[in-house]
């Protein structure tokens, strides 16, 4: 019997960045480009841990998508559900460095993905062999049309009984069009079984209360109790969530990191280990190899301290690759959690 699938949507970005000069290709060849998007960067992960899922974005009709969708299904992605229309894949420029506030740019107006418009997408056909729905906040910041999609899809998830789960990524450069993401994702995040986020996430776009002087605090104690506050009230306020991840990761000045998460579950909170580390090679993408840890664990039924425990030690795993989405099989995921980098 075939397992149902895990279905992500959202669109997909190229990514440019500076190369590095430990690339051997730096000289003749300054720009690299990655595969990006935090929903395919979820679908990556997801197939490399053997669960069966499917991307669904919109691509432009040229030659640069069939590479796109070979790629996609050369990682063992599902790739039926992408449409073809439009005329351009979205970018975006990211630097390199342990600083990277304000060193972001988005090429990505007009791309086929913004373009998308409720009636496009049959989705009792692409959610016919398909048990998760996974999307993003980024998606509905994009335009009403979008947020629109967005709402008719979990609409008909919901219908079919597939569990849904929403990432709270929070993007200031986004939501131009005149919506405040409070006047959206109330809405979406009604639907939603599982959400994902920090509490700075959940007040910005759910309006969930949050300790402005939280930092003031100086404390892990203190994060984690405000984190269970965020917690509970995202649990009040939408009764179908029942279950509800907060990330920390605190970055100083010397480049040491500190990452540490924590999940509510059948009423309980529950804590990761912390890691720590001198240096990253790659901060983006740490989020979505968290949310697609959380799938893979309750996906596969796994009691909640194994789900956190493997999603944390997947995102810090990922601060540690190149490029957008992780190559971290579920072995260097698990070995990830038992090094000298756990507390």
């Amino acid at each position: 019997m075939h397992k149902k699938k895990v279905l992500c949507f959202g669109e997909l970005l190229l990514r440019i960045s500076p190369a590095g000069e430990e690339n051997e290709h730096s000289d003749n060849q300054p720009m690299l480009l990655y595969m990006g998007g935090a929903e395919a960067n979820v679908a990556t992960a997801l197939a490399g841990w053997e669960i069966p899922v499917k991307y669904c974005t919109v691509l432009p009709d040229n030659f640069m998508s069939k590479h796109v969708i070979d790629y996609l299904e050369y990682r063992g992605i599902y790739t039926s559900s992408i449409l073809l229309a439009g005329d351009r894949i979205g970018i975006y420029f990211l630097e390199r460095g342990a600083d990277l506030k304000g060193k972001m740019v988005y090429d990505r107006e007009r791309s086929s993905f913004s373009q998308i418009t409720t009636g496009m997408i049959d989705w009792d056909k692409v959610f016919r062999d398909v048990s998760w729905f996974d999307f993003t906040a980024i998606s509905p910041a994009l335009n009403q049309n979008v947020a629109d999609v967005c709402l008719e899809a979990v609409e008909a998830a919901s219908r079919k009984g597939i569990t849904i789960s929403l990432d709270l990524n929070y993007r200031s450069r986004l939501w131009k069009y005149g919506k405040s993401p409070t006047d959206i994702m109330p809405k979406l995040a009604s639907y939603c079984d599982v959400i994902m986020g920090n509490i700075w996430s959940a007040n910005a776009l759910l309006g969930i209360p949050v300790d402005e002087n939280i930092h003031d605090k100086k404390s892990k104690e203190a994060y984690l109790a405000h984190s269970e506050q965020t917690a509970k009230a995202i649990v009040a306020q939408f009764p179908k969530c029942k279950v509800v991840a907060n990330t920390f990761r605190f970055d100083s000045t010397q480049n040491n990191i500190r990452y540490y998460t924590c999940l509510w579950a059948d009423n309980q909170h529950y804590f990761s280990p912390e890691y720590s580390c001198e240096g990253v090679v790659d901060r983006s993408g740490s989020g979505d190899c968290f949310m697609a840890g959380l799938i893979y664990g309750l996906y596969n039924q796994q009691p909640p301290q194994e789900v956190l425990n493997y999603a944390t030690a997947a995102a810090f795993g990922k601060l540690q690759e190149l490029g957008d989405a992780t190559g971290q099989d579920v072995f260097t995921v698990k070995k990830m959690g038992k090094t000298d980098q756990v507390k």
